[in-house]
């Protein structure tokens, strides 16, 4: 900067132009950088956009497990210890250069190693409840359960004194069974089971005294 202010002939000036020459080349230089920083950037963007999938699914697994202490006050989990196990899952998991197929080996390794942690702290009685639970949250998380639908299956629905219809199996169909029977009827696809119950009542008799009922086939 000094040779360029107190140079009277820039262009005769050897040292000068040199600068000049050199400014130029440093100029082009960072040039260059700033145009790799940014596609740089731009491919980290679009790579961490791509695994977007598998930290969504990982942090509703989180909350699914921070649930068991609805069951027992002892089922505590750190959420350091989530994240270790999530790392040794990282490294874990098988690699691939397709990013679907990456994610699937992710999600499958990050599953498994998380229901073999967690069950290991978890007294037999409940390791069928939350293996319940995490398919139930699987599925809320794909879309593949409705909101409506679950809530029946846990509370059976709330009774706002609506008249139903006359129990057509007072002797072993309780009234309180009849009316979640008919409070399931007006779920979205359960339209018509009223009708269809009252008209297979021999049928869903036997499923009803059936040690093992899921075992029983629909009429």
């Amino acid at each position: 900067m000094h040779t360029l202010q107190n140079s009277e002939d820039i262009l005769g000036d050897a040292a000068g132009i040199q600068i000049l020459e050199n400014a130029k080349v440093v100029s082009d230089d960072i040039s260059k950088k700033q145009e790799f920083a940014e596609k740089t950037e731009k491919e980290i963007d679009e790579a961490r956009t791509g695994y977007k999938p598998v930290a969504n699914r990982s942090s509703g697994l989180f909350f699914c497990i921070t649930d068991l202490a609805n069951i027992d006050p002892m089922y505590q989990y750190s959420l350091d210890f989530f994240k270790n196990l999530f790392m040794q899952s990282i490294m874990n998991s098988e690699k691939s250069d397709d990013l679907e197929e990456r994610l699937g080996f992710l999600n499958k390794e990050f599953l498994e190693s998380l229901y073999r942690n967690i069950c290991r702290s978890l007294f037999e009685k409940d390791k069928l409840i939350f293996s319940f639970l995490l398919n139930i949250k699987l599925m809320q998380m794909a879309g593949e359960i409705q909101d409506d639908v679950f809530k029946f299956l846990l509370t059976g629905g709330v009774s706002l004194g609506d008249e139903l219809p006359e129990n057509p199996a007072p002797d072993w169909l309780s009234a309180k069974n009849w009316g979640e029977l008919n409070r399931m009827s007006k779920l979205s696809g359960f339209a018509g089971f009223v009708k269809h119950f009252t008209s297979n009542l021999d049928h869903y008799k036997k499923m009803y005294d059936a040690v093992a009922p899921h075992e029983v086939p629909l009429p």
